[in-house]
């Protein structure tokens, strides 16, 4: 009699076991992140709160408490940097969504739309500030240097951006400059202040960055390719918006580079964005065909094999394991 075959159901990537790990410090980070929202001008935290409370996951703050404790940390030293590091992210997503001319962040509406852009921006700045008192108050020129540096690559790949935004025949090389700039940089900084706030030695230091920027990659190449295959309901903001605002993601130029007879669409809806309702499904169609979106994720689990592979310096505490789920998380999400 042959034996029953039982299908085996590969589990999916989970951030279970790492937020478990770093519920107690993540709580910590919590309550820093609302002291210091806190401002005598009413507007202040009530927009700040707007977005912030949106994030669930809080990734980037919880990258600096698990690279932390991976390093060895026994102490609180990286709970401010953590908090430093959504405070910089926060501020960027304010700034980004009056620029892009947003309409939906984490699933709510914009700020932008609510309290204005002028607004906006100047929450954003007072976040900013924020972030920077908090680092000052960790005590850590390292660190300081570090998230410092990392505030100014973020504002030279948003421009970068800004300038290459519909640029057409934009080169991969250019584009993962730009990401590597406007998102994986923060989440390179945010591990290793992490290492560096544990006194980790520079190798390590250096390790958990790699991991980080790695990391960072994979997360935008996902986010680029959901713009055309997610939906409002997952992804926290209005599928299409990339499209719409003809963004140059790897996605996009991959589908125009592969569809050379298609220039004329491809020149219409996103060089001169002139875009009727339709016109969004078929650049999905377009990208489906072209398997533009299928080469993107397999570009984002290169990018996430490498960040993994940055750990394999690091002993076999339960940290390790929790973190090569978060790489994994990173490309295999759905939002």
């Amino acid at each position: 009699m042959e034996a029953a075959r039982t299908a085996v159901v590969e589990k999916p990537p989970s951030l279970d076991a790492l937020i478990e790990l770093a519920a107690p410090d993540m709580a910590a980070v919590d309550a820093l992140i609302r002291q210091h929202m806190d401002s005598p001008v009413p507007v202040i935290p009530a927009l700040a709160d707007h977005l912030i409370a949106g994030s669930a996951k809080r990734l980037r703050p919880l990258l600096t408490v698990a690279a932390a404790r991976l390093a060895g940390a026994r102490d609180d030293a990286c709970l401010k940097l953590a908090a430093a590091v959504e405070f910089i992210h926060t501020a960027t997503l304010l700034h980004d969504d009056v620029v892009d001319s947003s309409q939906l962040r984490r699933g709510r509406v914009a700020a932008h739309l609510i309290w204005g852009a002028p607004s906006s921006v100047l929450v954003g700045d007072f976040l900013f500030a924020r972030a920077f008192e908090l680092m000052v108050g960790a005590g850590s020129m390292p660190a300081l240097d570090i998230l410092a540096r990392a505030s100014r690559v973020i504002a030279e790949g948003e421009v970068l951006q800004l300038t290459r935004a519909h640029d057409m025949d934009l080169s991969r090389e250019v584009y993962l400059e730009i990401i590597g700039a406007k998102t994986a940089e923060l989440f390179a900084a945010a591990a290793e202040v992490g290492a560096v706030s544990a006194g980790a030695s520079p190798e390590r230091c250096k390790a958990l960055r790699r991991y980080g920027q790695d990391l960072g990659v994979a997360f935008q190449l996902v986010d680029d390719a959901l713009d055309y295959s997610g939906d409002a309901g997952t992804l926290g903001k209005n599928a299409g918006d990339d499209f719409r605002e003809g963004k140059a993601t790897l996605p996009l130029l991959l589908a125009m580079q592969r569809t050379p007879g298609e220039r004329d669409f491809w020149v219409r809806t996103i060089d001169r964005r002139e875009q009727t309702d339709a016109d969004f499904d078929r650049a999905r169609e377009l990208m489906r065909e072209t398997r533009a979106l299928d080469d993107t994720l397999a570009l984002a689990s290169e990018y996430a094999e490498t960040a993994k592979a940055a750990l394999s310096d690091f002993g076999g505490n339960s940290w390790r394991p929790a973190l090569a789920d978060l790489a994994d998380f990173a490309v295999r999400r759905r939002a």
